[in-house]
């Protein structure tokens, strides 16, 4: 199975290379993932809501010159699914619909961390587009900056104390709001779910399930 990723931002060659590597260790047996960068030279960053809406409209001119033959499945490497739409393309996969989905169908009342507020901004509204509102605990912001992402003793740092804060309102599984940050487990009072793990793994179970029908 092949499943091309996009980048939500224009990323270096260093940090591309750095989310390719993940990609391949987190990509199931059976399964090969494409790291592209997006084509577009901004945003570099999502910090305002303009950002968003460029990451939007660039994943979208992407996906439309991908041609199907190199491709099972296109994924963008956002937890905020920009060029997603619900409904319009099968081989389009949405990370944070296809994982809120999951975790609301196991009865988790789901939180989630972002490292910024207009991130934040984008994931809540994702999540009411989705019809998850009301199994949503609540966001917590990290207040991080985009190295951050890369800082995994900042991040784990940060992400901590928005697990606690999320555990007292009710949430009983969080999602990491970055694709791109490698989750460590220990020391969180709540399983923090990293959102490309597990959307890479819904791929593959609904390609089987597909081809056992």
């Amino acid at each position: 199975m092949r499943v091309v990723a996009i980048t939500p931002i224009h990323v270096t060659d260093e940090e591309l290379a750095r989310r390719q590597e993940r990609y391949t260790r987190l990509a199931p047996a059976g399964m090969t993932v494409e790291l592209r960068n997006l084509s577009s030279a901004s945003p570099v960053a999502l910090d305002l809501q303009s950002d968003v809406l460029l990451s939007d409209a660039a994943l979208i001119d992407d996906m439309c010159h991908i041609n199907q033959d190199a491709a099972d499945f296109i994924l963008p490497d956002c937890v905020l699914d920009p060029g997603f739409r619900q409904g319009a393309k099968e081989e389009v996969v949405g990370m944070l619909e296809s994982v809120t989905a999951h975790l609301v169908a196991q009865g988790h009342k789901v939180g989630a961390v972002t490292r910024n507020e207009t991130i934040g901004a984008e994931l809540v509204r994702r999540i009411g587009e989705y019809g998850f509102a009301d199994n949503f605990a609540g966001l917590e912001v990290l207040n991080l900056s985009f190295d951050a992402i890369n800082d995994e003793e900042l991040w784990h740092k940060a992400l901590k104390v928005g697990v606690e804060k999320l555990a007292a309102k009710g949430a009983t599984v969080v999602i990491n709001g970055c694709s791109a940050v490698n989750v460590d487990q220990s020391q969180l009072s709540l399983e923090v779910v990293d959102p490309a793990e597990l959307a890479l793994k819904l791929i593959l179970e609904e390609k089987s399930k597909a081809l056992s029908k």
